[in-house]
């Protein structure tokens, strides 16, 4: 579809005056590469880099404690931006369906809970069999394992832990086992920020409901309760372990990492793990610190063949936070554990180890030196399913949900009122897009070509923000220097506009190819392309506002150097449209 921002008034010539071109001769011209994808990866990278919130040790405890009190109150504000208070204030709505025929020295009982209205999850709770008085209880959360609480390692662990006295609850994750939808694939939490609530929000409310049911059960001693879990599992462990102080233990394997390690290939996993602005104040090196100065145990292992090998991750969340535990002389509660054996991603039988006697020290249980046998009480995944309604929500019909209850107030059709509102509605606009002025550092002619009746110049647009465009000014070398130009977007790059291109010389025009910030030659590998838009958009930027500001710095800059005031914007592409229609309050 083309999309013609402007319909300005352009002189058009007679096309017999020029030697026409072809989209064919047009496309020839372009096929040079302008800028690696390589280069742009870089770029990008080094663009978040900058943007990562630095850890900065304060000189008392008190400075810290009332910092850390700050950034909860923050990530919990960008965690349910948009949801229903009554659903985030909504106390625990768990259904005991019964027990399940279950082995020596444990019970296990299935657990069916809301997450929000119409969204319900699914839970094991392992009990010890002689359950008197007040024990210590643990969340074990999941990560990304299709076959989720029936996991075998995830089973041996939670009857161990219920064989030791503790009280151990299993939550089925959002997109795995029961839950395990294409509409719950995580990455459809996007559609959810397009409805206006942040993706996370949904994930924190489902394993905060386990943290809820646990603090009111009549046998959980509230001053010994643990989180643990692998991967996602991990991840979950740190970021409620930080955010909700009712955790006391808190044991994540692997499943994050500090937003330094951009610098390098690592990166921080699906939406919830670089949720919309969640890292704009903070990284996960500060939710790591906010732990302090209650136990806590980090799990990484060697040969990491999933995205968190441990070397890479010891310097920025362990050696760079210990001195926050120090500063409470709590350093000894603060441990790390490289595991070797395996030393793959897994939490298989010398972590569960460490586990066991991590939680063993802090609830004051005795230590465990093996494991209690197991391999004969493991349940099939069917054995374990609870069971949900058939019309139970998911991810993308919660995002429809939202839409639907979306209210847009109509254009005032009185002049007098337009202006204003206008006005009021392009500041939301700059606001919801992140927008953020950019100069031009310097258009680098990159590459050139003179023959056919045809001159073109191929420019690498340099932004004062560290990142770049590209463009190929082209026009028939017959016409005046200061003729009448056109920008043209395609999505698919500029050299997919070839056809458009060479319509637009053959009026007379000069032309200027464009390929903002991820598309055409300005685009990185395409593999990795949602993963560096993730990145821009969980320290608070937005690729849409970032491709704005590169397009009217590139449009101010053809309108000086053009020697013609007025210009057409042509598009072809959804991602390419919304840009240009972001930039149509402009001048252009």
């Amino acid at each position: 579809m083309r999309f013609l921002s402007v319909p300005a008034a352009v002189l058009l010539f007679a096309s017999a005056a020029f030697t026409q071109t072809t989209a064919e001769s047009v496309a020839l011209t372009m096929q040079q590469s302008l800028q690696s994808p390589d280069v742009t990866a870089w770029q990008v990278r080094r663009y978040v880099v900058s943007k990562v919130p630095r850890l900065v040790l304060p000189a008392r405890p008190g400075q810290w404690t009332a910092q850390a009190d700050e950034l909860r109150r923050r990530a919990l504000d960008v965690a349910f931006h948009g949801w229903p208070k009554e659903w985030v204030d909504a106390p625990p709505a768990f259904e005991d369906l019964g027990y399940i025929p279950s082995g020596t020295g444990y019970r296990l009982r299935k657990l069916r809970f809301q997450i929000v209205p119409g969204f319900q999850g699914t839970a094991l709770l392992y009990e010890p069999m002689s359950l008197e008085g007040k024990v210590p209880a643990i969340l074990n959360v999941n990560g990304h394992e299709a076959e989720g609480k029936a996991m075998e390692y995830i089973q041996k662990r939670c009857i161990n832990q219920a064989r030791q006295g503790i009280l151990a609850l299993n939550l089925e994750w959002i997109g795995m086992g029961e839950l395990g939808t294409p509409e719950n694939l995580h990455w459809n939490e996007a559609y959810l920020d397009l409805a206006g609530a942040n993706g996370l929000g949904v994930m924190y409310l489902e394993m905060r409901r386990g943290l809820d049911y646990l603090w009111q059960h009549p046998h959980v001693d509230r001053k010994r309760i643990g989180i643990t879990g692998l991967s996602g599992g991990g991840w979950q462990s740190i970021v409620l372990g930080a955010l909700d102080e009712r955790v006391t233990a808190a044991l994540p394997d692997a499943g994050y990492l500090s937003s330094m390690s951009l610098g390098g290939a690592e990166w921080v996993g699906d939406n919830e793990q670089s949720a919309t602005d969640f890292n704009e104040f903070l990284d996960y090196t500060h939710l790591t610190a906010m732990r302090a100065p209650r136990p806590t145990m980090l799990i990484y292992n060697e040969n990491d063949n999933c995205c968190f090998r441990a070397p890479r991750m010891k310097p920025f969340l362990y050696d760079d936070v210990r001195p926050f535990f120090a500063l409470y002389g709590a350093q000894d509660k603060f441990s790390w554990y490289e595991n070797t054996d395996p030393g793959d991603h897994n939490y298989q039988l010398d972590n569960r180890l460490h586990s066991y006697n991590f939680f063993a020290e802090y609830f004051g249980l005795p230590a465990v030196s093996r494991e209690s046998p197991a391999a004969a009480d493991i349940k099939s995944r069917r054995e374990l399913d609870v069971g949900l309604p058939k019309n139970n929500l998911n991810l993308l019909t919660l995002a429809r949900q939202f839409v639907a209850n979306i209210e847009r107030p109509s254009v005032p059709s009185d002049e007098s009122v337009l202006t204003e509102w206008a006005s009021k509605e392009r500041s939301n606009l700059q606001h919801v897009v992140r927008y953020k002025p950019v100069t031009l550092q310097f258009p680098w002619p990159v590459a050139n070509s003179w023959g056919g009746g045809l001159k073109t110049i191929g420019y690498r647009f340099d932004m004062s923000n560290g990142l770049s465009a590209d463009g190929t000014w082209l026009k028939s070398t017959v016409v005046p220097d200061d003729a009448p130009w056109t920008v043209v977007l395609d999505d698919s790059g500029k050299k997919h506009a070839a056809e458009i291109i060479s319509d637009r010389v053959n009026r007379g025009e000069q032309v200027l190819g464009v390929d903002l910030l991820f598309t055409g030659d300005a685009a990185p590998p395409k593999y990795s392309y949602p993963v560096y838009d993730r990145m821009l958009s969980t320290m608070g930027e937005r690729s849409l506002g970032i491709e704005a500001a590169q397009l009217l710095t590139i449009v101010a800059w053809l309108r000086e150097t053009s020697g013609h005031p007025t210009g057409r914007i042509e598009v072809t592409g959804m991602r390419s449209q919304a840009v240009a229609l972001v930039d149509c309050p402009g001048d252009t």
